[in-house]
């Protein structure tokens, strides 16, 4: 393992990331300082808070960076609802997005735990 890039959780969230860009370029423009700059924000950090986890020298700042990215996640997830609940976008739609961040999810809880169990974190 060189470097995060090579993590596949990083990899899937820039996936996550990507088609969250490309879902909120369907939004009405009045929501471009709203939602879709929230969605935008909270998408691009979960990746971010991995890769500058990984940078850090000691794991409790990882695993720190990866709760992060946690939150992120869930933020977006809130903001991807919220988007269907106020009639912007419909559910079928947002779906791929939260698939793909529930198995972003459960690969960053994996990370954590293997990282807080003293195993090497990098295979993820």
């Amino acid at each position: 393992m060189n470097s995060y890039q090579d993590l596949v959780v990083w990899q899937r969230s820039m996936d996550l990331a990507v088609v969250c860009y490309e879902l909120t370029r369907r939004f009405p423009k009045e929501e471009i300082y709203g939602l879709v700059s929230q969605i935008r924000r909270s998408a691009a950090s979960v990746a971010a808070n991995i890769a500058e986890g990984y940078g850090r020298d000691a794991t409790g700042a990882y695993v720190q960076h990866l709760k992060i990215a946690q939150g992120s996640l869930k933020e977006l997830e809130t903001h991807l609802i919220l988007s269907t609940r106020v009639g912007i976008i419909g559910l079928a739609e947002i779906q791929p997005a939260m698939s793909l961040g529930d198995e972003v999810g459960k690969m960053l809880r994996s990370l954590i735990r293997r990282l807080q169990d003293g195993r090497n974190g990098n295979e993820n």
